[in-house]
């Protein structure tokens, strides 16, 4: 096809050709990157379609089960093929984990006991966490149920801080979580080997102490997972990479067949626990999704990629840069404004297939300590692995973009982010 009938297309979308110049010098230069990200995306590939085989995956375990759903072979089956693929000795998938801190708060709440302490060596975490922890007041909170709280800050480069973290672990300590992205904060996001060294060093101070990592939007960056690295229990959304853009609902948490059993006692009820949980239908989206999760983070890498690149030209400072190695799919762009941070949003919104008309606006979220804009037209209402991007109205207004479920898309959201702010003033090219 001749690129003027693509550049017509762009056109036709909103994209001036001032922007698209801008940004073909940038892409071009990529294609080595590119390159990568597409082997790695094999070779998860791979690794996914062998768990599906060797689990013996059948159109049977696509059936739908009602009321209790003992018995539900899909069910079971899709849990062993997570445990295969993050090589674990179990996994609980399920609907009924209805995003990544239910999951969390699952994982937690059933592998803490009253009197112990949760320790997070990376400092503080997801907003959305400070409630279940206590770090916030709230109604059911880890700490309402007698669970205390100790945090280590990372270093000012981004590095754990291996000294007060030694002198953190103590006698309550039972936990440690490990958040693996940055949430809202524009620090580098872990390695599977940092992370590994990490659990390390905690393991050899108090080796009976439980590892979790917070794995959203981590899976399938890497060819190997946390799991890998001595783990004792990673935890994600559905919604998020290993749904692959189909799951409608969910959350996994795989590791150690206790620390999983103790938290499906607390997902359904004690004596219970994995035997309850219809899936209703819906296996065979998560199925599917799981089968084309490798691509579609590639496709979200890819995009990641260009607008570091996009962005780091223009002068702002972004996290990873241009150049660094990935860990996630998440983009940190800082613009210190929150009219960047703004338009930005606005640019990803109109890019969307759903809502593309929607303008979004800051507003108060529950969960979030200040307001916060989002923007996201999902076929799935919240799914971050689709394109999308949001961020706190709040210093040093920073936007968080990821997702996009093909790389044209997540090209395109990123082309109508810089046409925004252009249009708005607030960059010039």
């Amino acid at each position: 096809m001749e690129q003027n009938v693509i550049t017509g297309m762009y056109e036709t979308l909103g994209i001036s050709q001032k922007v698209l110049d801008f940004a073909a010098d940038i892409e071009e230069q990529l294609k080595p990157r590119f390159q990568e990200i597409d082997e790695r995306a094999e070779y998860n590939q791979l690794k996914v379609i062998h768990a599906m085989q060797e689990c013996r995956v059948s159109d049977v375990h696509f059936s739908a089960t009602t009321g209790y759903g003992y018995n539900d072979l899909g069910r079971d089956t899709l849990e062993e093929v997570y445990s295969r693929v993050f090589h674990t000795e179990s996994a609980l998938v399920r609907p009924q984990l209805m995003s990544g801190t239910h999951a969390l708060h699952i994982a937690l709440s059933g592998n803490l006991r009253p009197g112990d302490e949760l320790l997070s060596p990376a400092g503080k975490p997801y907003d959305t966490l400070e409630e279940v922890i206590g770090i916030r007041d709230s109604a059911g909170s880890l700490k309402e149920y007698g669970v205390s709280y100790r945090q280590v800050d990372l270093l000012p480069d981004g590095a754990f801080d291996y000294d007060n973290i030694a002198k953190a672990i103590n006698d309550k300590t039972k936990l440690v979580t490990i958040q693996r992205s940055k949430g809202y904060d524009p620090r580098p996001t872990f390695s599977v080997r940092q992370i590994g060294e990490l659990i390390a060093f905690v393991k050899r101070i108090k080796p009976e102490v439980i590892c979790m990592v917070d794995n959203c939007y981590g899976e399938f960056v890497e060819t190997i997972e946390p799991t890998d690295a001595g783990a004792d229990m990673i935890v994600g959304s559905l919604i998020k990479n290993p749904g692959g853009g189909l799951a409608p609902i969910g959350g996994y948490i795989a590791g150690r067949k206790d620390c999983v059993d103790r938290a499906s006692y607390r997902l359904s009820a004690p004596g219970l626990g994995k035997e309850v949980g219809a899936s209703l239908g819906l296996n065979q989206p998560l199925y599917q999704g799981l089968f084309l999760s490798p691509t579609v983070v590639a496709g979200a890498l890819k995009g990641a990629v260009f607008a570091a690149n996009i962005y780091e030209r223009l002068g702002y400072g972004v996290v990873p840069n241009g150049s660094e190695s990935r860990h996630d799919i998440i983009q940190a762009i800082t613009f210190g404004s929150p009219e960047g941070v703004i338009s930005f949003c606005k640019g990803i919104q109109a890019a969307a297939p759903v809502d593309s008309f929607v303008t979004p606006e800051p507003w108060d979220m529950p969960g979030y300590d200040s307001p916060v804009i989002m923007a996201a037209g999902a076929f799935v209402q919240g799914s971050s692995i689709e394109l999308s991007a949001d961020g706190p109205i709040k210093p040093p207004y920073a936007v968080y973009f990821q997702g996009g479920l093909t790389w044209y898309h997540a090209k395109l959201g990123i082309l109508k982010s810089l046409q925004q702010l252009v249009d708005d003033g607030v960059v010039s090219l």
